[in-house]
């Protein structure tokens, strides 16, 4: 079955449009849900509409309130609510470019899939894509989405553009208020070389497919067994990791030191797994001319 798209429109760059299809580029293919169930019965669980003091109410009884004050709603009504919907725009308009890392990593929410809609499109879409390469810039503007308008990026991506949703401001909590308990002190330079030489000893390409969700996969191993088991319980005892809060006193320059070292020792291992390099072979030494014979007298 064919992706749908997310949403369809135009990228338009002053005079410029560029007709486009944009695809999500993630999906929640690992998380395992689990519904509620009646235990005796075997069945899902349904929850009612309920109010306090009255008990269930009709569907076509409820309305969406916001709270104003403890207890005190504005009754707001489904086409008061579509009113207000902005016009759903087929334009994604870059009406700004900033340089590349200058946007914070709490505001980018979502990535999307950007490719021309059509071959007539795609001249255009590759001079928008080596144009924001060659200034290192990321597009910014906004588009609408079932009646709410979402901030977005765009920015080059291979052969394509990844288009990214961006949370707006007073969607993201300021750091300071978490931060500013932090000693502004600086580290020793000793500690500070030897966490940077752990750092470095620690540094390779990010490869995703090294990383796994141990959790999701224990549960899909249950799910699994408990269905060969006939629904038996199956409890199986799980490694914990050693408490180390029962000192507060840590002596910092010796950790260090030994995370140091097991990296260097497990470097030496691998290399030594590998086989040691080969030598080069030795260049055999010139062999020595013989001595003239002396002349008898």
């Amino acid at each position: 079955m064919a992706a749908r798209a997310y949403w369809q429109g135009q990228i338009r760059l002053a005079l410029v449009s560029i007709p486009v299809e944009v695809y999500a580029a993630t999906k929640s293919g690992a998380t395992i849900a689990f519904n509620q169930i009646h235990k005796p019965s075997g069945k899902r669980i349904n929850y009612e509409k309920v109010v306090q003091g009255v008990g269930p109410v009709d569907r076509d009884e409820i309305v969406k309130g916001y709270e104003v004050s403890k207890g005190n709603y504005v009754l707001i009504e489904d086409d008061e609510i579509e009113a207000a919907k902005v016009e759903s725009r087929k334009t994604l308009d870059l009406v700004q470019f900033v340089d590349a890392g200058e946007i914070d990593v709490f505001y980018f929410e979502k990535p999307y899939y950007v490719v021309p809609q059509d071959d007539l499109a795609e001249e255009a879409f590759i001079v928008l894509r080596d144009a924001l390469k060659a200034s290192g810039k990321v597009g910014i503007g906004q588009i609408s989405v079932r009646g709410r308008e979402t901030l977005v990026s765009l920015k080059p991506c291979g052969k394509g553009l990844v288009l990214e949703t961006l949370r707006y401001e007073d969607e993201v909590r300021a750091a300071q208020s978490y931060f500013k308990g932090i000693a502004a002190t600086k580290p020793e330079k000793s500690l500070l070389d030897l966490a940077t030489t752990l750092i470095e000893q620690r540094t390779a390409p990010f490869e995703p497919g090294e990383f796994h969700d141990r959790y999701a996969d224990a549960l899909k191993k249950l799910i699994a067994k408990k269905q060969k088991a006939g629904g038996k319980k199956i409890l199986e005892d799980v490694e914990e990791p050693a408490d180390s809060r029962g000192s507060n006193v840590i002596d910092l320059m010796a950790a260090l030191k030994k995370s140091v070292g097991s990296e260097k020792g497990a470097l030496r291992q691998a290399q030594g797994e590998r086989g040691p390099a080969k030598k080069a072979p030795a260049k055999k030494a010139p062999a020595k001319k013989a001595a003239p014979a002396k002349k008898r007298a």
